[in-house]
């Protein structure tokens, strides 16, 4: 398929009525010299998403295209579905629950894009919604460098995202043939349900391509909400972490990247955490995982790490370990 002048939106939603208009509502209003097409991604949701939306499809039937599932398959499955129906030169995303805050944002974007052929992907900054208040704060401060940076300078920090994401995606707008380059060069990475992360790999491997800018103003309301990545539940948060953080590796090992220092420091960091969700969780299993993880990722422990090691290498040690946390934290909260 040939791909066109134009910007492909995709927009994945699943049961966000309170907020896809919205959404919606703020790429309609962007001021742009090249046309754009909106792709919505409609996930199957059990409230009014689905009808939102095929109003919106009905009122702006030249821009927007709907795809409406019948069942739900999830975020990677749904994005990766609507990219391969992208026919605009250049694509950007915003999620159902987000907002761009600036008008400018694409035309900002496709300016630098037309006019670097060197750069496969251009983003900004953003801004922090929270969803129960709705009150707005300052992204943490951007740690990399900014204006246009080899991209593969970059892949490290992509990995790891220590401080904050290198590249928040529904800021962004790439290249529509960079992407399709990644994906046949490495469906794996998009397609295996091992993945359960949409934007890390992308934002990896199109660093491989060329690349990036970044442009230091905000153009998004990043809605912060409860979700996988900040849930209380120990098990949960192991699964999360592990998985995100064995995508970093399998990427790393994919494309021979030395472990430095960073990588290494990343590792030991989330073998802690793992640790600390199985301790806090009592699941000896998860204990055996997170150790397997740490031999395959090459971690170091932390002193931190070799004390949970210890506390959790008996039945005894543990349960009076648990025991004499929750009464420290009863003892906190008097």
């Amino acid at each position: 398929m040939a791909l066109e002048d134009k910007i492909s939106v995709v927009v994945c939603t699943y049961n966000q009525e309170q907020t896809i208009g919205r959404a919606l509502d703020s790429i309609l209003r962007q001021r742009c010299e090249w046309p754009i097409e909106i792709l919505i991604g409609e996930d199957a949701s059990t409230d009014n998403t689905g009808a939102i939306c095929r109003d919106y499809a009905t009122r702006y039937p030249d821009i927007i295209r709907l795809f409406s599932r019948p069942q739900n398959c999830g975020l990677v499955c749904n994005y990766y579905d609507c990219l391969r129906e992208a026919r605009g030169k250049y694509i950007a995303d915003l999620a159902g629950d987000d907002e761009w805050c600036d008008p400018q944002k694409l035309s900002k974007e496709l300016y630098l894009l037309e006019t670097h052929p060197d750069v496969v992907l251009a983003h900004t900054d953003y801004r922090l919604r929270f969803a129960e208040s709705d009150r707005l704060d300052l992204a943490p401060f951007y740690p990399y460098p900014k204006g246009i940076s080899e991209g593969k300078k970059l892949t490290t920090y992509i990995l790891t995202q220590l401080k904050r994401p290198v590249v928040h995606l529904c800021t962004a707008m790439y290249r529509t043939e960079a992407y399709q380059a990644c994906y046949e060069a490495y469906p794996a990475f998009f397609d295996h349900k091992k993945y359960r992360c949409e934007d890390l790999q992308l934002c990896a491997l199109l660093s491989q391509r060329g690349s990036f800018a970044y442009i230091d103003s905000v153009t998004l309301n990043y809605s912060i909400a409860p979700s996988i990545s900040n849930t209380y539940d120990d098990a949960k948060q192991f699964a999360f972490v592990k998985q995100a953080t064995q995508l970093s590796y399998d990427l790393q090992q994919t494309l021979q990247l030395p472990n430095d220092s960073t990588l290494r420091h990343f590792y030991s960091l989330r073998i802690q955490a793992l640790m600390m969700h199985a301790f806090r969780a009592y699941r000896p299993e998860l204990r055996q995982e997170a150790l397997a993880c740490a031999k395959q990722w090459r971690a170091k422990f932390f002193f931190k790490t070799k004390v949970i090691s210890a506390l959790t290498s008996t039945e005894y040690f543990w349960r009076c370990s648990l025991l004499l946390r929750k009464q420290i934290l009863q003892l906190l909260r008097h």
